[in-house]
């Protein structure tokens, strides 16, 4: 592990850019950005147009260390070049941590929750995580009703595997992501946070984990997450929020820091000319930053 990487992590002010759309995401994030389903064949020209569009993103002046603590990749982005590098050193060469999404997707819904797809080749994926220079991974839980048993499954499940990935000097992000829509966030947030807790004090002192968690309903639900000592930092996800919204949410949540995907690429488009997508994403970057580091004192 880097010790530079996990100061910046643990104390560093900004947030870490969610740039890990893959697979059936991958459409909806190129619509977003205005390239429609006519415009590539087949999967090869789909991903490197995705590629294109995170090139052109990190590789944007707006795209700064002082505000961007990390961003997290698809498998395929950290194995693709930004500027004849590979895209992790690059991050890790301009002050930027780099993070690599590891999970194979998500199950068939069952108790309320979807767990991650079985991964047979994480060991290996984790050793060229390794290779690249990255610091830590990120594996996506979907939690959908208040099914006690179903929320144990996610979190046992994603504990598990993030014990494999410190074994493998890596960080994990755990994301068990509570859906917006769902009847009973608060009572599913007040619930997952004390199994979360559960966990955490089970691990031993040098087994470091962050965790990425839907902005909670209750202010401030996960300060005592927050303030665990197993945890590096806890970073939240925009979860279908407008970037408006999950923004001023996001400011009233005590140490928790923004972690967007579609919050943070929606106002971007392919046919801006790079001074004015430079400027739109310096903004995006601006009014996030605000958000994880400017907090309203309740």
């Amino acid at each position: 592990m880097n010790q530079e990487q996990l100061d910046k992590v643990k104390n560093g002010k900004g947030f870490i850019a969610a740039l890990d759309q893959s697979g059936g995401s991958t459409p909806k994030a190129l619509r977003g950005y205005g390239v429609e389903e006519d415009q590539y064949n087949n999967d090869d020209e789909m991903f490197q147009l995705v590629h294109d569009m995170r090139t052109r993103i990190v590789s944007s002046p707006s795209f700064t260390s002082d505000k961007i603590i990390g961003a997290i990749l698809f498998e395929q982005t950290m194995d693709r070049e930004v500027e004849g590098k590979h895209t992790g050193d690059y991050l890790a060469d301009k002050g930027v941590v780099p993070f690599l999404k590891i999970d194979k997707g998500l199950d068939e819904k069952k108790d309320g929750v979807q767990l991650m797809k079985p991964n047979p080749d994480l060991d290996d994926l984790l050793n060229r995580a390794n290779d690249h220079k990255i610091f830590g991974t990120k594996m996506r839980s979907n939690i959908l009703e208040f099914n006690k048993s179903g929320i144990d499954a996610i979190v046992k499940q994603q504990f598990e595997v993030a014990k494999q990935i410190i074994e493998a000097g890596l960080v994990p992000i755990i994301e068990p992501e509570v859906n917006i829509e769902a009847e009973d966030k608060a009572e599913i947030e007040a619930y997952l946070s004390d199994a979360i807790l559960e966990e955490l004090n089970n691990l031993n002192d040098d087994q470091l984990v962050m965790l990425k968690l839907t902005i909670p309903t209750k202010v401030n639900q996960y300060q005592s997450l927050i303030d665990h000592p197993n945890v590096v930092r806890v970073v939240a996800l925009s979860g279908g929020y407008s970037r408006a919204h999950a923004n001023e949410v996001l400011k009233q949540n005590d140490g928790l820091i923004a972690s967007f995907s579609r919050a943070l690429i929606n106002d971007l488009n392919v046919s801006q000319s790079q001074e004015e997508f430079d400027k739109v994403l310096a903004e995006t970057v601006d009014s996030i930053y605000d958000a994880s580091v400017n907090k309203i004192q309740g």
